[in-house]
């Protein structure tokens, strides 16, 4: 039986991870593998970069799980700092460049697997790709700010030592990039659009992110529209300007986002959804395509709680896609059911957690909710250090199936969120929830945990509705 290649474009989780899975299933007798891989890092932790940034984890290779070395170590022929130009579909091949050397070549394919993630929103303003402004998604990209930091903090080019810091939007890299830059001494100012930080929770639930992040010395400005990046007689980013105000800054980071990163994919004439994430079917498949797989930040997801597909960039759903696809590459079988849209985040001490649907997202499928919002503490109160927590549960009207937990506590509180994410998965009612037989002790919960009171609550919403 002659020996097949399965190519790979992308080597971080979604696209390593199916390469390694099909080396376990195949050996290189049966099945050849190469990865190509534009960056200088292989296999690594992106969401682990603010955190490194901010100084918490000491090294940058402690982020990264497996190298190229190790990789190839494998069998698998995994490229660097070459990039792949053009999917030829009809002939089963794609050109890649070196882009040390800029040579190109053509490298015919039996399979092929997709992982190109995701890139940075940069919004087309005057200034934004001047020095000093920096999207965070990849190893290469935290380098990069890591080196400004360092230019500001040391005064080089003859600037004076700076430590003023604005981050454009206030989603989960927003907040979390404004964490590690307090926490290297900078002046943080996040501007955002929204009425409250972090639209993926209702406005309500944003509001105690705000003040919260107030009370961490964060300066958070509403409704702030940026139309801007100055630049200073050096060329690099001195302020952000807004429609009302400017900020002066010795750095600017972006963090209004990521968009699936398909470019590639487009011009392959490859199905892409809504949100410009490629489509596929639960073998995670490229729809209409046998032999192409797509996963990682790159692809549209099912949402099993509203129905329809989104785009969920997370690193939890690029190692199981990986998963997936190197078993049915590789001539095993896996099956990707979808998600119920689970994150957790934090900033300083304050944590931020949520699943399923917002009231906004609820309202746009044609869901008739009730809403119940809890106040309790992640420990019982009487315990040393007990720590107030905001629990926010939406369920169907008229079924009391849960919908969607929003979260915002001390230490202890995000994780809670996984109780939902199962009972969201298991399409439970909040009047089922509210029998769930949850672990107690005192350092750990109030006797009644805040989940179950938020359901009691929901589930008297519910009775009260139909009422």
């Amino acid at each position: 039986m002659a020996t097949q290649r399965l190519l790979v474009i992308g080597g971080d989780a979604a696209g390593m991870s199916a390469a390694s899975q099909a080396r376990r299933l195949k050996g290189p007798d049966e099945l050849e593998i190469v990865a190509f891989e534009r960056g200088h890092f292989s296999s690594y932790s992106a969401c682990g970069i603010p955190y490194w940034v901010g100084g918490k984890v000491p090294k940058r290779d402690d982020l990264i799980a497996r190298t190229p070395t190790e990789h190839r170590e494998r069998d698998i022929d995994l490229r660097m700092r070459t990039e792949v130009m053009e999917i030829d579909v009809a002939g089963a091949r794609v050109r890649a460049r070196d882009l040390q050397t800029g040579a190109e070549e053509w490298t015919g394919y039996d399979k092929l697997v997709l992982a190109t993630g995701a890139r940075p929103v940069r919004p087309p303003l005057p200034g934004i790709d001047a020095p000093g402004v920096h999207g965070v998604q990849t190893l290469d990209d935290g380098q990069a700010l890591l080196d400004t930091l360092s230019r500001t903090e040391d005064g080089v080019e003859g600037r004076a030592r700076g430590r003023r810091a604005v981050v454009v939007g206030a989603g989960y890299i927003g907040v979390e990039m404004a964490e590690a830059l307090l926490n290297r001494g900078y002046e943080v100012t996040v501007l955002h659009r929204g009425r409250q930080p972090m639209s993926t929770l209702d406005p309500d639930m944003g509001r105690l992110v705000h003040e919260a992040m107030d009370g961490l010395g964060i300066t958070t400005v509403a409704d702030a529209e940026v139309v801007e990046i100055l630049t200073g007689d050096d060329g690099r980013a001195s302020a952000v300007a807004t429609k009302d105000a400017r900020y002066p800054a010795d750095v600017v980071v972006l963090g209004i986002g990521v968009e699936p990163e398909t470019t590639l994919a487009r011009a392959a004439g490859l199905p892409l959804g809504e949100h410009g994430g490629l489509l596929t079917d639960l073998a995670m498949r490229v729809r209409g395509h046998g032999n192409i797989w797509a996963g990682g930040d790159c692809v549209e997801v099912l949402d099993l709680v509203s129905g329809r597909e989104r785009h969920i960039p997370l690193g939890t759903h690029a190692n199981k896609h990986g998963q997936i696809i190197g078993s049915n590459a590789g001539g095993g079988y896996g099956a990707f059911p979808g998600v119920v849209g689970t994150a957790v985040s934090k900033v300083c001490d304050l944590e931020i957690a949520r699943t399923g649907l917002r009231e906004k997202e609820a309202r746009a499928v044609g869901l008739q909710y009730v809403t119940a919002t809890i106040e309790s503490t992640n420990s019982a109160g009487y315990y040393p250090g007990a720590a107030s927590m905001t629990v926010k549960m939406l369920a169907e009207r008229r079924t009391g199936r849960l919908l969607g937990v929003q979260i915002v506590g001390r230490e202890g509180s995000a994780k809670r969120v996984d109780i939902a994410a199962v009972a969201l998965t298991a399409q439970m009612t909040v009047e089922q929830m509210t029998a769930l037989d949850l672990g107690y002790a005192p350092p750990f919960s109030p006797v009644w945990d805040p989940i179950l009171v938020a359901a009691r609550k929901a589930a008297k919403a519910v009775r009260d509705a139909g009422a």
